[in-house]
């Protein structure tokens, strides 16, 4: 089954909920997303603070790094 029609399928569940059920689920939703995201910008700041330990980042400023992507 292609990701299109199990779209349509939970669309179409979700159209025969009442109201009450449909505004709980937006809020699950939407909590599960930044949930998701909160987990991404911390996966993000290891990979970052990993790579500044082994010394794989530089400090500067904007025109610094103008600079160098200009040379």
């Amino acid at each position: 089954m292609g990701c299109q029609n199990v779209l349509d399928e939970i669309l179409g569940k979700v159209d025969e909920m009442p109201l009450e059920d449909q505004d709980l689920l937006v809020e699950l939703i939407k909590n599960r997303y930044k949930e998701k995201r909160r987990e991404d910008i911390l996966a993000n700041a290891h990979q970052t603070l990993e790579e500044y330990k082994r010394g794989l980042t530089s400090k500067g400023t904007v025109s610094d790094l103008l600079r160098e992507l200009e040379a």
